[in-house]
């Protein structure tokens, strides 16, 4: 079993990691005036890869193709393809619908460790916490409106982003059993994301215009990303997983339209309706229940190393 200070270590990480995620929506905001999807993208990742590497530049090794895989595959799937996913379905379908649908990505976890991680199994609290989290989500989502719009394309895009996120977190779980550098392992991650991102950058618009940097709004909001959410996120989550495991930490991702609602209201003066605060409650007494009896059967070596 997990030790107690252990354990506390992981759900504040996961804390940290989530409140910065869920403001991350401003940022991008801001920046799609003068940036593409995919330059925001690769901009943010480039630039945590960077500040990855002068923390830590000693290079990672692994015993052989199949665990090399694994980091292949991590970062296809939680750098490259669950951005890129979630950009496109933001064309093509509402916000809110984009943002109801992603925050089940801990069901689709939790689904998927089921099969694939021994120690992770889906029981009943689970559900019944998803299902009232759920319900929340959807509450602050449509805020009280309830007109579902829906957009097949886009909302089937915005499906598949939370599996492709269930799929990093599993792996990411899988990893942390290797016992490698924290640092490290992100940096690896981040490099095979950026690699596998090449290919959207010749099908989009992408300008290497440094210009735009000049704008001190489109600076410091790229730093934010890059830096905060991805640099340091990254860091944390990934440190988090291997602590707590896959399901456990994913559901701290029902607090993101929380965090998103109270960054709106503070900084955009967005309105926080009656929809809202009944969302809110029932958000958090789901993810309450999901968490506090979510439990996870030992195993060893399931940490990483949190510095290089």
């Amino acid at each position: 079993m997990i030790d107690q200070r252990k354990a506390t270590t992981g759900h504040i990480l996961t804390l940290i990691t989530i409140l910065i995620w869920g403001t991350t929506f401003i940022s991008t905001k801001i920046l799609l005036i003068d940036f593409s999807p995919v330059e925001i993208l690769f901009f943010r990742f480039l630039m945590g890869y960077l500040v990855l590497f002068l923390l830590s530049s000693r290079p990672i090794r692994t015993q052989s193709f199949s665990e090399e895989l694994l980091f292949i595959s991590a970062g296809l799937c939680g750098v490259t393809l669950y951005f890129l996913i979630e950009n496109m379905a933001l064309v093509y379908t509402l916000a809110s619908n984009v943002g109801v649908i992603v925050s089940i990505a801990p069901f689709f976890t939790a689904v998927i460790a089921h099969f694939f991680l021994e120690e992770e199994k889906l029981n009943a609290p689970f559900i019944t916490g998803f299902l009232i989290a759920l319900t929340g989500i959807i509450l602050i989502g449509f805020n009280g409106s309830f007109l579902l719009e829906l957009n097949p394309i886009g909302d089937l895009l915005a499906f598949l982003a939370p599996v492709v996120w269930a799929i990093y977190s599993v792996l990411m779980r899988k990893i942390s059993g290797l016992n490698l550098p924290i640092i490290g392992v992100t940096r690896r991650v981040f490099f095979y994301g950026l690699i596998c991102m090449v290919p959207a950058l010749f099908l989009s618009e992408f300008h290497l215009d440094l210009q735009r940097l000049g704008k001190i709004s489109n600076l410091t909001n790229l730093l934010y990303l890059g830096l905060g959410a991805s640099a340091l996120c990254f860091v944390t989550w990934n440190r988090a997983v291997g602590i707590l495991g896959a399901v456990k930490t994913s559901v701290y991702i029902y607090l993101v339209p929380i965090i998103t609602v109270a960054a709106s209201a503070l900084i955009l003066d967005e309105q926080i309706t009656w929809a809202t605060l009944a969302g809110t409650f029932l958000t958090l007494f789901g993810s309450y229940i999901s968490e506090r009896k979510f439990k996870t059967m030992p195993k060893e070596r399931l940490a990483v190393k949190s510095i290089d």
